[in-house]
């Protein structure tokens, strides 16, 4: 356990920290599925549509430093490719 005050502290921002994060993480993941189901689906209009947002959510993500921004920019493409291939 943290001996100094400064630590304690410490220690408690990490946990709050990490909590945030997690949540930043899951949604990430979750709108990915997302975008991957609709895909599944084979509708290009509603894959278009879901990749859209689904962008931000992964740029913001990035712009945190939750993931790093290659992560980020190879998940956009990767996506792009696949939604672009439902023609």
């Amino acid at each position: 356990m943290a001996n100094t005050a400064q630590a304690r502290k410490r220690a408690r921002q990490s946990v709050e920290r990490n909590k945030h994060n997690a949540s930043l993480r899951s949604m990430l993941r979750t709108s990915i599925k997302r975008v991957r189901q609709a895909i599944e689906a084979g509708d290009k209009a509603i894959a278009a549509e879901v990749f859209q947002k689904t962008t931000g959510i992964i740029d913001r993500v990035a712009d945190k430093n939750i993931i790093h921004k290659n992560k980020a920019a190879r998940h956009k493409s990767r996506l792009a490719a696949a939604v672009k291939a439902l023609a």
